[in-house]
């Protein structure tokens, strides 16, 4: 149904039909809640015609309202706000029904609460990402939710900033109906229906257990890492069955507008904007080639969550392994993985027997040749997984795009005298490889447009975080990573205890320290490495014998309930075995012990990261440098709400900073190599 007679109201087209009033947002490409938008929607509300039986609100194009323009978050907001653009659809002396497709999420779902009614296509997404980005809601997200679907689930959409299904939406109380119908024709409908004014902020709300709300807000501060927007998010949730809820939307208010300007909200928009532009290529303007089969090459730990994201995806996925035993072997494990989400209720049965029926096996490379993208996950040796690339080049059709899985290995080598190389990239995936959000697209000197784009696309239809490197020994992430765990190394052998680094490094905002880390993921890992790189080593440079030397006590980590720690019965244990290794590690080196405070522990390694981060932005491995933060928040657990590594530079003193720089160049000692981090942060700002 389209309304007759439209009348422009900047980016808001208000149209009359059978006395019905038509806002139409179109604001491209997501209908942001721009100033603009609200003074639309307050100017075509206050000129409406007199007699009106009802109203309609609805997105063009594929959204609702994809939430407010953040890019106005770090100034004064104008009038009109938000809120009083809620406070007019109240106001207006007729029913308003939010007509919800596509998204309507932060600002976009308020104004629909803001509205009487909601109804919404089944593919409708809803909900309140705030939270996320170092806020809370600030136009009655916290006090309307409740008073719909109680306390308890808006505590879990506001704080957990999930998004939710039109289907549960309709379950809970969020939208009134859902409708597979013209959207327009079925809102017009539920208006001859009798639908009156429904004001949600003067619904009574639901009643809770107050037990179960204490349980849950005390497990969302725990998972929030106590940050101080999440403590606002659930005391204006808690405070929503007041009985003064002018004051409380007040409240809720005033909350926002401090917190949007706090460091925390400042670095998460950072984020925000940062992670759409790693998602592409400056001037690139290839066409992406379209992948539904996927094969993987090795069925080992990487290969097996490389699958489940595929399968995940909706992707077909052909699984190749070495022999009939190991394929068996690698099947099975994937298949009781996904029958393992069924029963956790992640998926449900339909949905794990797509996923089945997708998934085949083979110990033949040749039954490969009907998939659009091969991904080999094999051993990462040189050896092994240059033959292969050589074998799949020589077997796939030349439009099929070749991905290796590598963490560290030279790309540009590995494909040196492949016929096809133009058509490979690195795909390095993070493990687990289903659930990490984090992926390099790695561009050798020989990828081409189209197969870096395919890649891309990959990432996207996966929900994947692309981030595009150059190829370079650990590309963007573990390049930088290694830097940063190379001066925890060095502060451990010039006198601080492995434990106190962790510490410090926990207090920062890590989840864990680089020591924890070390023994979850194996110390052999990086042992391997270190072997591998010896031969080119700086022979003047400063080198620490003790990770080499734990790894030779057969210390790997918490596969062997040693490493860096003792884990006797599985807690993480300070070990007098490690601080023997270390002692004499010093005593051969001639170093007297001098252990460093939190506060120098921290900016030592945050420099490292910073000083890693400028020599790969000089090289051309990193494009921008919020690529470089988009990769240590995504994998590497940086804290979010710092922004990443440059961001944190950015907001320091460039004194402090240059101190910190010639600190690590003492530390390091011969072999440093010093980055311009002024021009580094001169990125930063350039591409924000």
């Amino acid at each position: 149904m389209t309304p007759h007679a439209p009348t422009a109201f900047g980016t808001v087209h208000r149209a009359v039909r059978a006395n019905v009033l038509f806002l139409t947002i179109d604001n491209p490409p997501v209908n942001a809640g721009s100033h603009a938008v609200r003074r639309g929607l307050v100017a075509a509300l206050q000129d409406a015609p007199s007699g009106l039986h009802g109203a309609v609100l609805i997105g063009s194009g594929r959204s609702f309202v994809a939430g407010s323009d953040l890019r106005e978050f770090s100034a004064p907001l104008v009038y009109p706000e938000l809120p009083d653009v809620i406070a007019a659809i109240e106001a207006a002396p007729f029913p308003v029904i939010a007509a919800i497709h596509g998204v309507a999420l932060g600002g976009g779902l308020e104004l629909a609460l803001g509205c009487d009614h909601r109804i919404a296509t089944p593919e409708a997404k809803l909900g309140l990402p705030e939270v996320s980005l170092g806020m809370v809601p600030g136009a009655g997200g916290t006090q309307r939710l409740p008073r719909l679907v109680g306390r308890e689930i808006a505590l879990e959409m506001v704080c957990g900033s999930t998004r939710i299904s039109a289907k549960r939406a309709l379950e809970i109380g969020l939208v009134d109906a859902v409708t597979t119908d013209d959207l327009l024709d079925a809102a017009l409908h539920y208006l001859d229906q009798g639908a009156g004014k429904r004001r949600a902020a003067q619904l009574t709300i639901p009643q809770d257990d107050p037990q179960v709300l204490a349980t849950l807000s005390a497990k969302i501060m725990k998972k929030g890492c106590n940050r101080p927007n999440m403590a606002e998010a659930i005391r204006l949730v808690m405070a929503s069955n007041l009985p003064d809820v002018t004051a409380t939307l007040a409240d809720e208010r005033a909350s926002f507008q401090q917190l949007r300007l706090a460091e925390d909200a400042s670095a998460l928009r950072h984020l925000f904007f940062a992670e759409r532009r790693a998602a592409s290529v400056d001037w690139l303007s290839a066409t992406p080639r379209p992948v539904t089969a996927v094969g993987v090459v090795g069925g080992g730990t990487m290969g097996q969550g490389i699958a489940r994201a595929c399968l995940a995806a909706g992707l077909t996925v052909i699984l190749v392994e070495r022999d009939a035993v190991s394929l068996v072997r690698a099947l099975d494990s994937l298949r009781h993985a996904l029958q393992a989400r069924c029963d956790r209720g992640r998926i449900d049965a339909a949905t794990l027997a797509s996923q089945l029926a997708a998934l085949t096996g083979t110990t033949e490379l040749a039954d490969l040749q009907d998939t659009d993208l091969v991904i080999e996950a094999v051993f990462e040796e040189t050896s092994v997984k240059q033959p292969l690339l050589a074998q799949l080049d020589a077997l796939l059709p030349p439009e099929v795009v070749i991905g290796t899985n590598t963490s560290y290995l030279d790309i540009d080598a590995l494909v040196a005298d492949l016929p096809g190389r133009s058509r490979v990239l690195g795909l390095h995936f993070f493990s687990p490889a289903d659930v990490m959000r984090l992926l390099e697209v790695v561009r050798a000197k020989a990828t081409n447009d189209v197969t870096l784009v395919t890649g891309l696309a990959l990432a996207k239809t996966l929900g994947k975080q692309p981030v595009v490197a150059r190829v370079a020994e650990g590309f963007i992430g573990n390049r930088i990573y290694s830097a940063y765990r190379r001066r925890a190394e060095l502060l451990v052998l010039d006198g601080t205890d492995p434990q106190d680094i962790d510490a410090a490094v926990t207090r920062f905002g890590f989840a864990m320290g680089p020591f924890a880390v070390a023994d979850l993921s194996g110390l052999d890992i990086a042992w391997a490495m270190r072997k591998r790189q010896a031969a080119t080593r700086d022979p003047r440079a400063r080198y620490v014998p003790i990770p080499d030397t734990l790894c030779e006590a057969g210390r790997l980590g918490r596969k062997t309930s040693a490493g860096w720690y003792d884990y006797p019965e599985g807690a993480a244990l300070p070990s007098p075995a490690t601080q023997e290794i270390i002692e004499s590690a010093r005593h051969d080196a001639g170093i007297s012990p001098v252990a460093a405070d939190p506060a120098t522990i921290q900016r030592q390694l945050l420099i490292a990261m910073v000083n890693e981060a400028g020599l790969l932005l000089a090289e051309g491995v990193a494009q921008r440098a919020s690529d470089i933060d988009v990769v240590l928040t995504n994998g590497y657990g940086f804290p979010r709400w710092i922004g990443g590594p440059l961001w944190w530079a950015a907001q320091q003193d460039a004194c402090a900073l240059h101190q910190d720089q010639t600190a690590l160049a003492r530390a390091i000692g011969p072999g440093f190599t010093p980055a311009d981090i002024t021009a580094a942060l001169r990125d930063l700002a350039r591409s924000a």
